[in-house]
């Protein structure tokens, strides 16, 4: 019998006329690409040595019995491996050993900046100019001392380790970067948070390069040059480069500067306290004067230099936060002849816009600030005209001029710019200008706004009478008197007669029982009133007492000029500011703020908002006249007096019971709106020079008057546009003559508090006279206009008329 003959173990069967066989393309070798046998395993391993069934890779068959062509599970799964081992390699090269290589160049390609470079990069001068783009001066540069470079050594270890405690706990042992800091600041990103990742020889080389851009190539060189500083330096080399060249606030670039600014005392003077009050305002420079954020980062930065054992637990329980000297105390950088108050405003505004003092010596940067020279001049001069005689040494001014149209302050006085402190020594004076102070029944212009968005209109009428008694809750009463006999304008009174007279009883029921407080503060800010969480400083405090403008509400010269120009402008709110162009030293402009950007401030309806404001300036405008002052010939002007009372004391002579501590004249022209303060430093009874009470018309009026005069002279004459009134006219009810005073009564009228909440601000007023200046008559141009009496209404206010 003959054996039958095996196949070749590898013969193959029969393929399709599409395979090599048939189309002149077989492989010699007899290799088929479907076939992966080969694959992961040697060459010489016999079919099946892995303990696998020899033909578990043959292709199946079809319905006719022919091989496929498809792979089978086993090849498919093999190839899927395959392409994943590929994609991983590639991977790997792609994010390590390409990256790897491009460090080590990028390595040898950059170099680490000195110290020395860096600190001469800080000394650009800063250029200012006035808004025709003539010169206004140049902020130098630290010098002398206060720019003195400590050597490796002299860095006291409180101060090295409150700056780890702050920016970089790991600074000892890292290579320069933070690979955990990177992770963490990754994820506070994507989440919301706060802090970032950059060690402290990154923030150097972020320093000494002057880029902050938030870019991929700006990171990798800055990881770049902090690795190879780090190999090139000692880190007490690092942290002293470090600490001579990061910016503190206050104008101080280095700790030995900044010791100086806020302690008057050398780098190696500080206290542990002392120096983690330094070293947590790095962070925010620009937030060195919010006594709430500084005190956060000291207690944060204590806690830290405790957790990391730096500090003894017990020492800090018995620390106390360090109060630095006042910043008007600290040494001035030289600004030539420019005005320190206008220089803070401008360098305080940019710090807000992220361009700190630091970064401006850096780039060399000019500002174009909105003040006009020639208005400035004539603010300055009108001030000194107004306080000409004037024998109380208490009586303090500024005066803030704002152009509706841009919101850009024209001019701005916050009185001079030097004093004595109590050593004799000369200091940085307050600028009274940005110092919130109780703005009396100039703040009757919110009340009135207020009440007009509620669709109340001037021809309202209240009880205006004198002496009336409000529930002030609690059952509680309390007694709102009037300024004056003139200013009781009947049981029948109009808003516009209310606001025209300042009768406060009129301002305070229609808070109270109309308007409620919230929507006055609300009228406020819309109108341009900055609170200290819109960056400014005043205060609307939520209680009755801000229908008058009084109590602890309290508002800027800045903000009432503001606000006023927003009525000036039709209700459209400009934000005011200093800055109206930047430009680097290449003369790039960074912004420019030239243009108007408004948008309506009391409605989204513009129109509606142009009708609030123009109700409001029917009502101001009767102000004027009523308060003997002048409006520039043929133009149009409005405002209002305001006048805080002097809180009297147990002790004081009876005479000072009709004192005054605060008084204002706010008004404008379709043009300019200006603000005028005359007061003292906190609750003074003032007197003028006739040893009299001082009001709003008396001293701040005269002084609004006549800038007003100065800077309208030579300009095309203006008058306001009529809009239609809101709810009742106040030509449709009739004129009230007031009522005659009430008999004397053992009611005293309320008297200002010597606590938190003080009393309403009265000024006597005087009625019209025969030869005085008379109410004015309805325009018989504008017919939309009420005449006398029929004004505005505004909310009950303690003032002067």
């Amino acid at each position: 019998m003959v054996r039958p003959v095996e196949p070749e173990p590898y013969e193959r069967e029969p393929e399709l006329i599409t395979h090599h066989a048939h189309n002149g393309t077989e492989d010699p070798y007899g290799y088929d690409p479907y076939d992966d046998r080969y694959d992961d395993r040697h060459e010489s391993a016999a079919l099946g040595a892995e303990g696998e069934d020899p033909y578990d890779d043959e292709p199946g068959e079809d319905e006719e019995g022919d091989k496929k062509k498809a792979l089978t599970p086993k090849q498919r799964k093999r190839r899927r491996w395959r392409i994943i081992r590929r994609v991983l390699y590639a991977m790997f090269g792609l994010f390590v050993v390409v990256p790897a290589i491009a460090f080590v160049i990028t390595y040898f390609l950059v170099d680490v900046p000195s110290q020395e470079s860096v600190a001469s990069q800080q000394s650009q001068p800063i250029t200012l100019m006035y808004s025709d783009g003539s010169p206004m001066g140049k902020i130098a540069p630290a010098s002398g001392g206060s720019r003195y470079l400590l050597k490796p050594g002299e860095v006291p270890e409180a101060v090295k380790k409150a700056v780890y405690a702050a920016e970089d706990s790991s600074f000892e042992t890292n290579s320069g970067f933070d690979v955990g800091g990177i992770l963490r600041a990754v994820y506070n990103n994507v989440t919301g948070g706060q802090g970032g990742g950059s060690t402290i020889s990154q923030q150097y080389i972020k320093k000494a390069t002057a880029n902050e851009a938030p870019t991929l190539t700006r990171k990798w060189t800055e990881l770049a040059k902090s690795f190879k500083m780090n190999n090139q330096m000692s880190k007490e080399e690092i942290i002293t480069a470090y600490l001579n060249t990061i910016y503190f606030g206050r104008g101080a670039n280095g700790i030995e500067a900044a010791a100086q600014a806020y302690f008057k005392k050398p780098a190696k003077e500080l206290s542990a306290s002392e120096a983690a009050l330094l070293g947590g305002l790095i962070q925010g420079p620009s937030k060195s004067e919010n006594e709430a954020y500084a005190q956060r980062r000291w207690n944060f930065v204590m806690d830290q230099m405790v957790a990391n054992k730096w500090l003894d637990p017990g020492e800090r329980a018995a620390a106390q936060f360090p109060k630095p000297i006042p910043k008007a105390q600290a040494k001035a950088d030289d600004a030539g002849t420019l005005s320190l108050h206008i220089r803070n405003r401008v360098i305080d505004e940019l710090e807000a816009r992220g361009y700190d003092q630091d970064r401006l010596h850096q780039g060399g940067f000019k500002i174009t600030t909105t003040i006009d020279p020639k208005a400035q001049k004539m603010a300055e001069e009108s001030v000194a005209e107004g306080m000409k005689g004037q024998t109380d040494e208490s009586i303090l001014n500024a005066l803030v001029a704002v152009d509706p149209k841009t919101g850009g302050v024209v001019a701005y006085w916050g009185g001079p710019d030097w004093t004595k402190n109590d050593q004799g020594q000369d200091v940085q004076a307050h600028d009274w200008a940005n110092v919130p102070h109780n703005p009396g029944s100039s703040f009757k212009a919110f009340d009135l706004a207020a009440f007009l968005k509620m669709g109340k209109g001037l021809g309202e009428t209240f009880d205006g009478s004198n002496n009336r008694k409000f529930d002030a809750g609690g059952g509680n009463t309390r007694t709102i008197r009037n300024a004056g006999e003139s200013s009781n304008c009947g049981t029948q009174c109009t808003v516009a007669e209310a606001m025209k007279v300042s009768a406060n009883t009129v301002f305070y029921d229609m808070v109270i029982n109309k308007t409620k407080v919230d929507p006055v503060a609300k009228a406020a800010k819309e109108a341009g009133v900055r609170t200290e969480n819109e960056g400014g400083k005043s205060v609307l405090y939520p209680d009755l007492n801000i229908a008058l403008g009084g109590g602890r509400t309290v508002t800027t010269a800045e903000d009432m000029a503001a606000g006023f120009a927003t009525f000036a402008g039709e209700g459209v709110r400009q934000k005011q500011h200093f800055v109206a162009k930047l430009t680097n030293s290449q003369d790039e402009v960074e912004f420019d703020e030239t243009a108007p950007q408004g948008s309506p401030a009391f409605s989204d309806d513009a129109d509606k908002s142009k009708q609030i404001a123009g109700n409001i300036t029917d009502a101001l405008e009767e102000v004027v006249p009523y308060s003997k002052l002048k409006c520039p010939k043929g133009n149009d002007c409005a405002g209002k007096t305001g006048t805080q009372q002097y809180d009297f004391k147990d002790s004081d002579p009876a005479s000072y019971h009709d004192r005054n501590a605060q008084t204002w004249m706010v008004g404008y022209t379709p043009s300019i709106s200006t603000a005028v303060w005359v007061g003292g430093d906190g609750n003074k009874p003032l007197h003028d020079k006739n040893n009299k009470p001082i009001y709003g018309r008396t001293i701040a009026g005269p002084i609004w008057e006549d800038f007003m005069s100065r800077y309208l002279t030579g300009k095309p004459t203006e008058k306001f546009e009529s809009v239609k009134p809101i709810g009742k006219d106040a030509r449709s009810v009739p004129t009230t003559t007031a009522s005659k005073p009430p008999p004397a009564t053992t009611t005293t009228p309320e008297a200002p508090s010597t606590t938190a909440t003080p009393t309403t601000p009265t000024e006597p007023t005087e009625p019209t006279e025969t030869g005085g200046w008379p109410t004015k008559p309805t325009k018989p141009t504008k017919p939309t206009r009420p005449g006398p009496g029929t004004s505005d209404p505004l909310f009950p206010n303690g003032e002067d008329p």
